[in-house]
């Protein structure tokens, strides 16, 4: 981590923190998911550092980043362009993980021509809902953030070790800083279906997923239909891995993205 630069950005009625490596390879800007960090990454940056200049978000709601008023509405996908354009990224390669990758993936739809690759680990490319189904996930959503507040990061960590053996001790730092972080409004709502946000992404993409037996959210019917609707799409399995993709196989998981990434 040394001579990595954490500062904040401007974007429509807050700011986004940050986290840069910095670097003379490719931009690469990772969006995090539902109640993490931009140093939720951390491991994945370190390995990635020497390739890339690699630009870490906190997403709004979480981390140092503004927080939400409670009704408010914000696209997730708007504050990733605003971000990429106030960082002067040229053509970057775009990642996320859950959440974070329906913003990627809402975003580089968005914007087609303006991203150089993508990558999204695991997204929540499920049906709509409806608005009381919505608002019953969203209550949910808040008393679960009311209950992390009454616990330490000390505690958290030893809940997460305990829920997630499989992971690394570095991961659960950043992660239990993390909840503490969280705002209560922070729960997204999908307003469009989501092979609207992948139809008319143009870069090579990588649709990164576990198993859904572990709790991945992308089935082998999702993949399918995605491959369908986006021909510039390609799909990896991490086995032994669910939703939280990279940190339960972090080896093999590693090991797909190096190759998309880096390979021919």
């Amino acid at each position: 981590m040394s001579g990595w630069k954490t500062g904040r950005i401007g974007v429509s009625d807050g700011h986004l923190a940050y986290h840069r490596t910095g670097g003379t390879g490719p931009a690469l800007l990772l969006s995090h998911g539902l109640t993490d960090n931009g140093l939720c990454w951390l491991r994945l940056a370190a390995a990635l550092e020497p390739d890339f200049d690699i630009v870490m978000l906190d997403a709004r709601g979480h981390g140092e980043s503004s927080r939400i008023p409670a009704g408010a509405a914000h696209d997730p996908a708007d504050d990733v362009a605003e971000a990429i354009e106030a960082l002067d990224l040229n053509l970057p390669i775009v990642m996320g993980h859950s959440v974070g990758a329906r913003a990627i993936a809402a975003y580089a739809s968005a914007h087609p021509g303006s991203v150089s690759r993508v990558i999204l680990e695991d997204p929540p490319f499920l049906p709509l809902i409806d608005e009381a189904t919505a608002a019953r996930r969203k209550e949910r959503f808040r008393e679960q953030v009311e209950t992390f507040r009454t616990l330490s990061e000390d505690e958290l960590i030893k809940r997460g070790k305990a829920t997630s053996p499989a992971w690394h001790a570095d991961d659960f730092p950043a992660w239990a800083a993390a909840k503490k972080q969280v705002d209560p409004e922070a729960m997204p709502v999908y307003r469009q279906p989501w092979q609207q946000s992948i139809a008319a992404i143009t870069a090579p993409t990588l649709l990164i997923h576990g198993d859904p037996a572990l709790g991945s959210l992308v089935t082998p019917e999702i993949v399918e239909e995605a491959l369908r609707l986006n021909r510039n799409f390609k799909a990896v399995l991490v086995r032994g891995a669910g939703h939280n993709t990279r940190r339960e196989n972090f080896a093999d998981y590693l090991s797909a993205v190096r190759a998309f990434l880096l390979g021919p």
